[in-house]
């Protein structure tokens, strides 16, 4: 039997390969699965098949309250932000070509803190706090504008981008910091609480807002995937083949930028998604870039998802922000790839 599915018309003509395909539809299935019992837990237990019934329009049991306004709301931000930062921390990954390189990691999500916390210390009570944010992606964009000038000398290695990055994160941390310490009480405490990544208080109005930046900025990832391919043969291969770099690896970083300041401004500094997801995803489909674009966006996306219902469930009636559970787990398997890749 053929590992391939052929696809063709008299319009268009691709090949899929079918294991990516079935892993896509497996990784879909669990996803779902995760949220309809994640919609039932809660302080008020609902069951799977009172959820099921109110998902396809026939519930009436009374519960349309705490799952279309206080549970659902809240996990589908917390898909769309755990598949940005999957699909961000691959593009870096694979553009840079280290295992270690993740939004959180280089800079990005530290430039959109700063600007966050910022925004809360000087312009809270000035300015509506809906625009939060817009203040976190031009953070993140602004920052990475930044290091990508810093690391330019007659071109960016992938080498300087990083060295670059964790020092212009380690300096966007202290920075944060400093305006926290010197910040009154309450503005410090709501500072730490968007911080550490939470998306609990979320609307239907919080996912209308994200989702036209993510269904923008998934589909021009798959635009990288050629580009990848070649620049994994190394500059010098790919310079001969014809490929700009520069303006390839420009591309790439607007894009990464954009996925991950957008899950940065929307549900605060969620970490090690980036790190993470990429990797799972060659676990299942091993390199193939357009493969691991939505592998890793399902992964992503179902760790956040059922990090979030953990917090919110485990210890009740306390709500625990998100990005503490993902980085209970993020930071030992950051150590372990650092361990893995110790002769690098």
């Amino acid at each position: 039997m053929s590992k391939y599915l052929t696809i063709r018309n008299r319009f268009v003509s691709f090949r899929l390969e079918k294991k990516p395909l079935a892993i896509i539809a497996i990784l879909f299935i669990i996803l779902c699965f995760s949220m309809v019992i994640g919609l039932s837990f809660g302080s008020t237990w609902i069951s799977p098949f009172a959820v099921l019934q109110h998902l396809f329009g026939s519930d009436s049991s009374g519960h349309a309250f705490i799952i279309d306004v206080l549970r659902l709301p809240r996990m589908v931000l917390a898909l769309l932000v755990g598949a940005s930062l999957g699909v961000a921390g691959l593009i870096l990954q694979e553009m840079i070509r280290n295992p270690l390189a993740s939004p959180d990691i280089i800079g990005i999500t530290s430039g959109a803190s700063v600007a966050a916390v910022a925004f809360i210390a000087w312009f809270s009570g000035i300015i509506s706090i809906s625009y939060l944010p817009v203040a976190a992606m031009m953070g993140a964009g602004v920052v990475s504008l930044l290091i990508y000038l810093l690391a330019w000398k007659r071109g960016v290695t992938p080498v300087r981008l990083v060295l670059i990055g964790i020092g212009m994160a380690a300096a966007m941390d202290a920075l944060t910091t400093m305006m926290i310490v010197f910040s009154p009480i309450q503005t410090a405490s709501q500072a730490y609480t968007w911080l550490t990544g939470s998306v609990y208080g979320t609307t239907w109005d919080d996912v209308a807002a994200m989702l036209p930046w993510v269904l923008l900025f998934m589909p021009l990832a798959y635009l990288c995937t050629r580009a990848i391919h070649v620049q994994q043969l190394g500059d010098g291969v790919a310079v001969g083949l014809g490929a700009k770099i520069q303006w390839q690896r420009f591309f790439m970083i607007l894009i990464s930028v954009g996925l991950a300041g957008v899950a940065v401004a929307f549900a605060g500094g969620v970490g090690f998604v980036g790190l993470m997801a990429p990797h799972i995803g060659r676990f299942f489909v091993g390199r193939s870039f357009a493969a691991l674009v939505p592998v890793s966006a399902l992964i992503g996306g179902w760790m956040v998802v059922v990090a979030d219902v953990i917090a919110r469930t485990a210890f009740l009636p306390l709500d625990l922000p998100v990005g503490v559970l993902i980085s209970g787990i993020g930071a030992p398997f950051f150590i372990y790839l650092l361990y893995r890749n110790r002769h690098i």
